[in-house]
């Protein structure tokens, strides 16, 4: 018989929570992270729960201890998740830190490649909105090249996904409060393969380069496909990291 699985132990509840604060960028390099009594009282720990937590950042290398000062927030050399982007979009209005800025190369209605038009469900050939970006970190650089498609026909009821700009709350967010389309699960997988010439000139690759391509589905509650991601990321920028209890 299944059964529920069981939550992580708190202090990496708490670690994972500040790992993607790190990783989005709003506790940015050189931030001061909240202290072994602050998290205690914050989230109503004992403060060696709260030490854990802090160590097990430390042990990521996202955090180090400086004598008589605090920890501190290290480049973590880390892309935020799709989730932390939602996460971030839906309670502070935008899916990006104020260390990161986003161009959008290309815009537009495109005939859909096969393997667009296929996760969204579509006939093959279908022309499909195609919104790109290209978002960068002032401290670390490039981050990823991030590509959202949707079906054509919702850029009669959302048009703002025509304009080559942020739209507030993340596109999922535009999309409910533009076309009542609202998402209940997202699907994701991701792989390694060589870069495309456009890949390589949007990231500044050498030639040939490896890239992780990860792809993220969102659903309604009907499993009829709202959005398709193809997020691409540079070499050597982790992501995906996290935690999760295992039971023998």
């Amino acid at each position: 018989m299944p059964e529920i699985e069981e939550v992580l132990p708190k202090y990496l509840q708490i670690a994972g929570y500040l790992r993607d604060q790190i990783v989005r960028g709003d506790l940015p390099p050189g931030a001061e992270v909240p202290s072994e009594r602050e998290l205690a009282v914050t989230w109503k720990v004992a403060r060696p729960t709260a030490g854990k937590a802090l160590q097990s950042l430390r042990r990521q290398g996202l955090v180090e201890s400086r004598q008589g000062s605090g920890t501190y927030v290290r480049e973590p050399h880390a892309a935020p998740r799709a989730r932390e982007r939602f996460e971030r979009a839906a309670s502070l209005g935008t899916a990006y830190s104020d260390t990161e800025s986003v161009e959008f190369p290309f815009v537009g209605i495109v005939d859909g490649p096969a393997h667009v038009t296929d996760a969204l469900g579509l006939a093959a050939g279908s022309r499909v909105l195609q919104r790109q970006r290209l978002i960068r970190s002032e401290v670390s650089g490039l981050v990823e090249l991030s590509t959202s498609w949707f079906a054509a026909e919702l850029a009669e009821i959302a048009p703002k996904l025509l304009i080559g700009e942020r739209v507030g709350f993340g596109t999922l967010g535009y999309l409910a409060s533009a076309a009542g389309l609202r998402p209940a699960y997202a699907r994701d997988q991701a792989c390694a393969r060589l870069a495309s010439d456009e890949e390589r000139a949007a990231l500044n690759l050498a030639n040939p380069a490896a890239v992780m391509v990860y792809w993220l589905i969102a659903y309604d509650s009907a499993d009829a496909v709202i959005q398709f991601d193809e997020s691409v990321y540079p070499p050597e920028r982790w992501a995906f990291k996290q935690e999760y209890p295992i039971s023998l």
